[in-house]
């Protein structure tokens, strides 16, 4: 049941940073420049943003499965769509409907997890879920290339959206909400539904906890959903000689780093029986390292990939985020904080990705190669600073939550 949805979650994380090996390609099809090309691939994270608290209060209402089913069919579609575009608002709309779409995979993998998993493996199932996607984006880092080197970025979206299709189905004639549906003993406590969406978003707002993972999980995630998902190809490649190839390669590797930091995080919170030491442990570590990456130029190439890979690995420390969200709000409630809380994650990219390319533009010192703007250390030093801004803004809001000492609201004390 957990896998299907993960499979949705792969595909969405495969789309979410597509562009980033295709900007040479998606520049000159429609005429883009840094801010053009950050806005195009930022429409995947509005659309996905945008239907975060509603999948949370679906999934609690009417149960993952039919929401899982909507989204894979209608991300196959949007695929299609930007595969065919002919312009720039097709493109982009094409893009809001992908990010829309599968942004329903991940809190429904969560609310099926509560279902299925007994509540002790709920921060590692967060964990595999990140490192599931993270596959997708791998995926669309070197392979991808390749293809695309082959078959041109059309035909491959293309072939993508017919994948998703076949996956839509087997959603929906396989998956169920819960064990009992199936035979079994279910994991849930029980949920009330009788109260309507308004009214069960209303609830979840009065927690404090909502309002923080607004806007502090983005501080965390902003670095690895900014360079691996779009401006770490083009910076690697203009700063320090990587081939195109090499660049995709090293933002996967950095993807990967980053998933496997999320499974290892999980269970040494819980070993610890704590969340917010690691978490914002893992935050500092990755503004430390970022901060030598964007103020000191011409590192050395090894160099350079070890603090990347470093920075990865840091910024695993956000996985926590969801049971600290989860462990912070009654079980009914579930999803809807699942929902805010990965909203939260996905503005680090909705933002820094369009806001990068506005300052590299503002920068920019007229240099063009091959139809593509091309732009200095300086303005990526510019841009990428941002980053470390906001990282600071999220530490200090990690002071404001609560420790909940990896239990939910009402649990018997740790024996």
């Amino acid at each position: 049941m957990w896998g299907l949805a993960a499979l949705l979650y792969l595909s969405a994380y495969y789309h979410r940073v597509a562009p980033a090996v295709m900007t040479r390609e998606l520049t000159l099809d429609f005429g883009l420049t840094g801010a053009g090309l950050g806005h195009l691939s930022a429409f995947y994270f509005y659309g996905y943003t945008l239907v975060q608290i509603p999948t949370g209060l679906f999934a609690d209402r009417f149960g993952p499965r039919k929401v899982l089913a909507a989204g894979a069919s209608l991300c196959a579609a949007g695929t299609l769509l930007f595969a065919l575009a002919a312009s720039v608002p097709w493109a982009s709309f094409g893009r809001f409907i992908i990010g829309a779409s599968a942004g329903v995979a991940f809190v429904s993998m969560l609310k099926l997890a509560s279902h299925w998993m007994p509540s002790r493996h709920f921060a590692f199932a967060s964990g595999v879920a990140l490192f599931v996607g993270v596959m997708g984006a791998t995926l669309a880092g070197a392979p991808l290339r390749a293809l695309v080197d082959a078959f041109g970025w059309r035909p491959v979206m293309a072939s993508t959206a017919a994948f998703i299709a076949l996956v839509a189905a087997i959603i929906w004639l396989v998956v169920r909400d819960d064990p009992v549906d199936r035979g079994y003993a279910s994991f849930s406590p029980g949920e009330p539904h009788g109260a309507g969406i308004a009214a069960q978003l209303r609830e979840v707002m009065r927690h404090r906890v909502a309002w923080l993972m607004v806007a502090m999980p983005g501080g965390i995630c902003a670095i690895v959903l900014t360079i691996p998902g779009l401006w770490g190809v083009p910076f690697l490649v203009t700063q320090y000689g990587f081939t195109p190839r090499e660049a995709a390669m090293t933002c996967s590797a950095m993807l990967i780093a980053w998933a496997s930091a999320c499974v290892a995080f999980g269970p040494l919170s819980e070993r610890m029986g704590r969340r917010k030491p690691l978490y914002a442990g893992g935050l500092v570590v990755q503004l430390l390292l970022w901060a030598v990456v964007v103020f000191v130029p011409e590192l050395q190439r090894a160099l350079l990939i070890a603090l990347l890979l470093a920075v990865a690995l840091a910024s695993g420390s956000f996985v926590l985020t969801f049971a600290l969200a989860k462990e912070s709000v009654p079980a009914h409630l579930a999803g809807s904080i699942s929902g805010i809380a990965n909203m939260g994650v996905v503005i680090g990219g909705m933002l820094m990705q369009p806001l990068v390319g506005i300052v590299l533009d503002r920068n920019w010192n007229g240099r063009i190669e091959g139809g593509v703007r091309v732009y200095d250390f300086e303005a990526y030093r510019a841009a990428f600073a941002l980053m470390l801004v906001w990282g600071v803004l999220a530490l200090v809001l990690i002071a404001f939550i609560r420790e909940t000492y990896c239990r939910n609201p009402g649990s018997p004390p740790a024996r």
